[in-house]
């Protein structure tokens, strides 16, 4: 099995990836974005790719979202929740008053937020790629921090400056391995959607949630993000517990396709 997750080696996807059993043994092939690495498992070029969807500080990946909607073809085939501990790092011997700069994924920065506006309030942060990306700048060049894992910096040489610098201690991404088709009912299951409505029905969202509620199925999330297409418009993603498959479950999309304009449904799979 070919996988695809955000590279360069040394990343919290690389990690994903080898703490997930499915992915045990599978050939890795980082590339420098979701949408790469995405695209890259939309066109066979891989056989998955995993990418994260959520953390606990900083909410939804609003990247990976956009993907599943508006490049649609993959569907969820696993998630995995990863625990994730930010490090600030440093070339060897550096201190805080070297800092000028400090560099790293825009998820990682807003994830050490209070770190950064108390430790080092006047030093301004840049957006990178990645961890992995951000690690590998300061390795080359003086006066530079990332945030970033362990992995990162043992790649890379860099010493860990301040250790554990997220915003809550207990911070994880949620990871989904997306492929062609999805996992098949294990018991213990979860099913996503994507949707949007028709503008001019007021209570639409109440009747799609309606549709769960009276089957007392039960929802674990649900959230908006823009259609890209005009102001107010969005579509909306939902995560329920439950198969596909399952007739209770089924009979609750059957109900939902018809309260909504569109529907996608991102897939059932085991949950984590």
């Amino acid at each position: 099995m070919r996988v695809a997750y955000l590279g360069p080696p040394g990343t919290f996807s690389e990690e994903a990836v080898s703490r997930c059993p499915a992915l045990a043994g599978a050939e890795r092939q980082p590339f420098p974005s979701f949408a790469d690495a995405y695209e890259a498992a939309l066109s066979g070029q891989v056989d998955v790719a995993l990418l994260p969807v959520e953390n606990s500080i900083e909410g939804a990946v609003g990247a990976t979202l956009d993907l599943l909607v508006h490049r649609p073809g993959l569907r969820i085939r696993q998630e995995l929740v990863l625990p994730v501990e930010q490090h600030l790092l440093v070339r060897v011997g550096a201190d805080l008053a070297s800092i000028r700069r400090v560099l790293s994924h825009p998820q990682a920065l807003g994830q050490c937020s209070a770190f950064l506006r108390q430790r080092l309030p006047a030093i301004p942060t840049e957006p990178t790629l990645s961890t992995a990306d951000a690690a590998r700048r300061v390795a080359e060049e003086p006066g530079l921090a990332a945030v970033g894992g362990r992995g990162a910096a043992e790649r890379y040489g860099l010493a860990i400056l301040a250790p554990s610098i997220q915003d809550a201690a207990e911070n994880a991404t949620r990871f989904l391995l997306l492929s062609r088709e999805d996992g098949k009912a294990t018991g213990r299951d979860r099913t996503s959607i994507a949707f949007t409505l028709d503008r001019d029905r007021p209570g639409g969202l109440y009747e799609v949630i309606a549709e769960f509620a009276t089957r007392r199925i039960n929802l674990s999330r649900i959230e908006s993000r823009p259609t890209k297409t005009a102001v107010g418009h969005y579509v909306f993603f939902l995560d329920f517990e439950g198969h596909r498959a399952e007739p209770e479950c089924a009979d609750a999309l059957a109900g939902v396709r018809r309260q909504v304009h569109m529907m996608l449904l991102l897939g059932s799979y085991p949950r984590a």
